[in-house]
């Protein structure tokens, strides 16, 4: 159990809240990486079965889970009693919750995405090196079940590689494009120091420095054997594959990372006309930079060179921790009541073949480990601050940070499922993009320099919307298109669109729509969480009239815990 882990229901009460904290219980059991996670000690020294038998004991998990919600009636329950108070509310956001989630899941796993599972993020492969990186090391006994991860990793990777092969098998391949990646990923990680988890256990006490050394050989082993068969079976195996998915592979994954049924069509549109917005705003910003620019990018270049930047790793990730800082004394009890053990949040610098983007890692739900926000460094000695601040603002306070270390710290009110297992990533990205559009709102960008860059993330972000669908579902591009109107999106001509509107590196965009080949419907969820959360504000603010309280309203909305688009919106707008 987790350190965090709330007093047990009674068991003579068939709770939403019971059914969710036991089944957290099962799971932690059968994927160690969402115990460690959540903050689950017993975990620490264990991996997940990838296997397709290990897939198949979790669907029956969440089978048995369902089975047994229904059995309560309660999961689709209408809005309780107001005289019933928070925790009737809060159970019925927990039943909705857990059965959205779990259905999802069971569709992902039965259409058999769990058998061609590669990414350049959300592979097993990239969990459980999370799983390490997030491994507590302040001593012996945490040393320890490092030591028995990492002898645990050759099995694990045999598992996913026996998933992959019965993928194959069943003609579900998966792009060419993520396998190179991931191999690629995969040699930086052998290749670096030696390899990256030799490194990793390089901190070790002495009196455990061998058996850490020695774990450390087998888990590069098996990273290795991993690596070269996908590079002399998979790869082959799958050349020729599609790079993209189609209509009925993209709604089982869309209703996946937004917990709702999307309606293409409209959040294609959505995304052009938020396109065309972004780029007069940013055409006005650039000027106030350089006038006669052609084109905001070419001003964002001309940043890359002569605007603010730090200079060195150790300095921009201390530069990154003020920031950070800054923000949490500025915003709290103003625009915000943030507890005392939610004000602490690190800067780190990524591992070694991490993706080229940002992200952020939750804090346990005890919070003996902190939230993080992670920069790839990607070999960089000098950081243009206009690409970093409303990027911090994102990933930490008031946006990944804020957020989830609040759900991390009501976890003893929620359950565990909604403050650390049953996360909706639109929700968790729509809180984030959401939360640097209010710091532009409070002035928070007013610098020229960091406003275009922030309005140059919007707009990758608008754009991730039109690629993501266009490519996938192979759409037209439209008439009012500035880019190749009239023809039909494919990887290539998403990867020129976003070069000609984005300032980041072409390397990162390369990286970009690979990503969203592997995770299709997750990219398109920051935009349209984002008007989820704008909308809910909004709904909010005219059924409170002048009695409107935006902290109280932040607070509320943060301590909901996790929802899906199906039901954030008006989950907003009743508080």
């Amino acid at each position: 159990m987790s350190d965090a882990t709330p007093s047990p229901t009674p068991r003579s009460q068939p709770l939403p809240r019971r059914i969710a904290d036991e089944y957290v219980d099962a799971l932690i059991a059968l994927d160690p990486v969402t115990g460690t996670i959540i903050g689950d000690r017993g975990s620490h020294g264990r991996l997940p079965d990838y296997s397709p038998e290990g897939r198949e004991r979790i669907a029956e998990l969440a089978r048995d889970t369902l089975r047994r919600l229904a059995a309560t009636g309660r999961q689709t329950a209408s809005d309780p009693d107001p005289a019933a108070g928070g925790a009737a509310v809060a159970e019925r956001d927990c039943a909705r919750l857990l059965r959205e989630r779990l259905t999802a899941e069971l569709a992902m796993h039965e259409t058999g995405e769990t058998l061609r599972a590669v990414s350049t993020i959300y592979s097993p492969v990239h969990q459980i090196r999370t799983a390490l990186v997030l491994t507590p090391t302040k001593n012996a006994e945490d040393w320890r079940a490092v030591a028995g991860r990492l002898r645990a990793l050759p099995a694990s990777l045999d598992g996913y590689r026996a998933a992959l092969t019965e993928g194959l098998r069943r003609g579900l391949p998966a792009g060419p494009s993520l396998i190179s990646t991931m191999i690629r990923q995969l040699d930086e990680w052998l290749s670096r120091n030696g390899a990256w988890f030799s490194h990793f256990v390089a901190p070790a006490p002495e009196p455990l420095r061998k058996e850490l050394e020695g774990a450390a050989r087998e888990a590069t082993a098996g990273a290795g054997r991993l690596r070269d068969w996908l590079s002399t079976v998979y790869a082959p195996g799958v050349e020729g594959a599609p790079e993209v998915v189609g209509r009925e592979r993209y709604a089982v994954s869309a209703r996946y990372f937004n917990g709702t049924d999307l309606d293409p069509d409209e959040a294609y549109d959505y995304g052009w006309s938020e396109f065309h917005r972004l780029l007069a705003e940013m055409r006005t910003e650039a000027a106030r930079i350089l006038p006669d620019a052609a084109t905001p990018w070419t001003v964002l270049k001309h940043l890359d060179t002569h605007g603010h930047a730090v200079v060195g790793q150790e300095e921009v990730r201390a530069w990154l921790q003020d920031l950070m800082a800054g923000a949490v004394d500025r915003l709290a009890g103003v625009h915000f009541d943030i507890a005392d053990r939610v004000r602490r949040v690190e800067s780190r610098l990524a591992p070694a073949g991490s993706s080229p983007a940002p992200y952020y890692t939750a804090p346990s739900h005890d919070f003996t480990r902190p939230g993080r926000t992670w920069l790839p460094t990607m070999g960089r000695t000098r950081f243009p601050t206009y690409e970093l601040v409303s990027t911090w603002y994102h990933e930490g306070v008031p946006g990944h940070h804020l957020q989830l270390a609040q759900w991390a710290h009501l976890s003893d009110r929620l359950s565990r499922y909604q403050t650390g297992v049953g996360t909706v990533s639109a929700n968790t990205e729509g809180w984030a993009l959401y939360a640097e559009r209010l710091m532009d709102e409070l002035g928070f960008l007013s610098d020229p320099e960091h406003r275009l860059g922030y309005l140059d993330m919007q707009m990758m972000r608008a754009a991730r919307v039109v690629i993501d669908l266009g490519m996938h579902l192979e759409l037209t591009i439209p008439a009012h298109s500035p880019f190749r109107p009239g023809e039909r999106w494919t990887p290539a001509l998403a990867h020129g669109f976003l070069r000609a509107h984005s300032g980041r590196p072409d390397h990162f965009i390369r990286n970009e729509v690979i990503r969203y080949q592997g995770a299709p419907g997750q990219a398109i969820g920051y935009k349209l969480g984002e008007r989820a959360w704008l909308r809910g504000r909004e709904a909010a603010r005219r059924a409170h009239g002048s009695g409107f309280d935006l902290k109280r309203w932040h607070m509320a909305a943060l301590s909901q815990g996790s929802l899906g688009l199906d039901d954030l919106e008006a989950g907003l707008a009743r508080l």
